[in-house]
């Protein structure tokens, strides 16, 4: 089988010099060939500063991509619907692209599909950007499709810009566990839950589009996990429509999401939502809920009985000290919620709990209710457009829901913007 090195002479001529190398991939014939062997060699012998060029072309893939322990390197496409990355044929491996332990990489300009798991995972990075990429399942949106199209995890330094994820069974969009984070420009629809910021710390989510999925934008602080989160701001947003069927396996803590979600907040600190444009998500526009909600609405769903998934979220909470179940300092000001539905998704009990609390007229804002002292401001609410709200006061068994909105008109905390630390400069 024959291949083109296009740039072979110039990356001679480049390395003699010492300089960065950029090394190009064609076939002869692009169309459904499987080059897995020679890129992951490509990868292997990477040196910092190296380009890895992947011409335009349908690739096919049987084994899982890494790329471990590496500083300042480059792979891009020709375009994120001209060079195509398929792994639908995988028999080795969860991951289609797994990326690790290492320094300023960029992932640009091509297009992740059909992994057995995760489409692209990274982990350990300082200095991620992962621009006009996209990361997709192509069939029917099932359970059976990987957890996270896009999955940045305990990075620092993160942009994620221009990308879509499509079709995954957890988040597609999905930054964990991670430091100074940028979400731009993207989109994501089919998904579980669209984009997803969970345990990050300083995070910006901002000119994105999430639509169709079972839930928008989610931000979450959880048990047991390595570190967690806050200072989070979701603004400038278009969050529509998200009234997709949960088909998250049971047990993952995104089952729990009623579809109909446009953003939540589940025990995050500091949160602000501000310039979002959230419509046509038929259960809650904007809600906020602590974990303790979670865990009493999976104790009372029968079919989560027996489950082992559930078991070790509740083992993770118990044990994790320093974890604080309820959300603080969500500030929620100057967004356009709207919704024409009188109904919620009935295809959660939180459907119905909100038809018996509050019968046609479903809350654009909603907050369980629960804290820890009844004087805390757990949310500010601030000219949202005459958006409706309701405290359900789980707290206290539902006894005293209510609509009054005064009680939490108050200005919360503009939160500073993120600044990412020497960040990789886009090519």
């Amino acid at each position: 089988m024959k291949y083109f090195f296009i740039l072979a002479l110039f990356a001679l001529l480049v390395a003699s010099c010492g300089d960065p190398v950029t090394r190009a991939i064609a076939f002869e014939d692009t169309d459904y060939k499987d080059i897995s062997q020679d890129l992951q060699t490509r990868l292997i012998m990477a040196e910092a500063g190296d380009t890895i060029v992947i011409l335009p072309g349908h690739y096919v893939f049987k084994r899982s991509l890494t790329l471990e322990g590496k500083d300042s390197i480059t792979i891009m496409g020709a375009g994120m619907d001209k060079t195509i990355l398929s792994f639908h044929e995988q028999t080795e491996g969860a991951e289609g692209l797994r990326i690790q332990n290492g320094n300023k990489i960029v992932l640009k300009d091509l297009t992740i599909r059909d992994a057995v798991g995760d489409n692209i995972k990274i982990q350990d990075i300082n200095g991620l950007e992962l621009i006009n990429v996209k990361s997709e399942w192509t069939g029917e949106p099932e359970e059976t499709n990987g957890a996270y199209a896009i999955y940045p995890v305990m990075c620092k330094n993160v942009l994620i810009d221009g990308c879509v994820a499509i079709g995954a069974s957890d988040a597609g969009i999905y930054v964990g566990q991670s430091h100074n984070v940028i979400v731009s420009n993207s989109t994501a629809y089919n998904n579980v839950a669209g984009i997803e910021i969970e345990n990050t710390t300083s995070a910006d989510v901002f000119n994105n589009e999430a639509y169709d999925n079972t839930g928008g934008i989610l931000v979450f602080d959880l048990p047991g996990l390595s570190q967690l989160g806050g200072n989070v701001r979701v603004f400038d947003n278009k969050v529509s429509s998200n009234n997709f069927r949960n088909f998250a396996p049971k047990g993952n803590i995104v089952a729990s999401v009623p579809p109909g979600t446009g953003v939540m907040v589940l025990a995050m600190t500091s949160v602000e939502i501000f310039n979002n444009k959230v419509s046509e998500n038929r259960t809650a526009g904007v809600s906020v809920i602590s974990y303790d909600f979670v865990m009493a609405a999976a104790a009372m769903d029968d079919s989560n009985d027996g489950d082992a998934q559930m078991s070790q979220n509740e083992v993770a909470y118990k044990a994790d000290k320093n974890y604080n179940p309820i959300p603080s300092g969500v500030f929620i000001h100057d967004n356009n919620i709207t919704s024409s539905f009188t109904l919620p998704s009935l295809k959660s009990d939180i459907g119905y709990l909100l038809v018996w609390q509050f019968g046609l007229s479903i809350p654009d804002i909603l907050w369980d209710g629960i804290t820890a002292d009844p004087n805390d401001k757990i949310i500010c609410v601030q000219e949202n457009g005459g958006a409706s709200f309701a405290n359900m006061d789980a707290a206290n068994d539902f006894e005293d829901s209510n609509r009054d909105i005064d009680a939490h008109t108050c200005s919360g905390n503009v939160l500073p913007p993120v600044v990412l630390e020497k960040p990789v400069a886009s090519l």
